[in-house]
């Protein structure tokens, strides 16, 4: 079905529009508020635009590869990472704490 011509006002009910925002603004007002929403729809094309620039830009940017890198050629020697040794329970020296240390000794003094 038309279910668009069913949405879009036809040529009297834009003439009835038009008569409703002439009253309710009155014709001194009707300028001033077509000029406002030029500049308010110029406004938003110019942030819109804006917007489409940096994105394109951004995408420049990620497509530009790093300057330093050299790709693999053959016989070039291939730096290997050596992982890691788990470290075993015997190596960990015992955290010392004021209940686990013994009382340190005072110095005699001569009398």
């Amino acid at each position: 079905m038309y279910t668009f011509a069913l949405v879009t006002p036809g040529p009297t009910e834009w003439v009835l529009i038009l008569v409703i925002v002439l009253v309710l603004f009155g014709a001194k007002k009707l300028p001033e508020l077509a000029r406002s929403l030029g500049q308010s729809m110029n406004e938003f094309r110019k942030a819109r635009e804006e917007f489409d620039k940096e994105l394109h830009q951004a995408g420049q940017d990620l497509k530009v590869a790093p300057q330093n890198t050299q790709p693999y050629q053959q016989g070039q020697p291939v730096q290997q990472i050596q992982p890691a040794q788990p470290v075993q329970a015997a190596q960990v020296a015992p955290v010392q704490t004021a209940e686990t240390q013994p009382p340190a000794q005072q110095p005699s003094q001569p009398s």
